[in-house]
């Protein structure tokens, strides 16, 4: 057999040596993952279904400025902002997502929607189980993205911190729902009979 053969493995145990491959594997125990009953971890840095972040008193991270739309290179995202008021305020500053949809018939998960998102309002999950039986089920909204509220935060719409502003927010500043704000919420649950905040 010429060096060169031995280089490309053409020669005639080339062949043999294939097959010793194929017999080394077939008495090895199957690798059998027994999904969905029991689920592996992912890894801490998955890429998996999108969610829309909160600060920590409960207003939204969202400015509804479209950068993650135009960053979409499979056009999924769609967002269309809306301006903020005294009376009803979604975010600090003057804009918010009023409406947030995400096509995971399109997504392919790639993350450059997160990269694009000047206010880190759009992070990605460990959530891998996106299957449904319809189209429509797969177009998430801007409630099924949402994060949930935890310990300190009310649901927007309502006023910034007094004597705050949105430089403040995206400072860290704000750790959570001011007394202010809590009593006010608590004030509107009573009025429309909603669940209390969670202090």
């Amino acid at each position: 057999m010429s060096s060169d053969e031995k280089d490309k493995g053409t020669g005639p145990l080339a062949g043999v040596a294939g097959f010793g491959v194929t017999f080394a594997t077939m008495f090895r125990k199957a690798n059998t993952e027994q999904y969905p009953e029991e689920k592996n971890p992912t890894a801490l840095r998955f890429h998996g279904r999108h969610q829309l972040n909160r600060h920590p008193d409960g207003l939204e991270k969202c400015i509804g400025c479209e950068l993650c739309a135009w960053a979409c290179p499979a056009d999924a995202i769609y967002v269309e902002g809306a301006d903020n008021t005294e009376e009803e305020r979604f975010s600090p500053g003057e804009r918010y997502g009023k409406v947030y949809q995400i096509n995971y018939l399109r997504c392919i998960l790639c993350g450059l929607c997160i990269e694009a998102c000047p206010t880190r309002a759009l992070t990605m999950t460990n959530e891998y189980e996106l299957a449904d039986t319809s189209r429509q089920a797969l177009i998430y909204t801007k409630d099924q993205l949402l994060a949930g509220l935890t310990d300190g935060m009310v649901p927007a719409p309502h006023p910034m911190q007094p004597g705050t502003n949105e430089k403040d927010y995206y400072k860290g500043q704000v750790t959570r729902a001011s007394d202010e704000q809590l009593a006010e919420y608590e004030q509107r649950a009573a009025d429309e009979g909603e669940p209390e905040a969670v202090r």
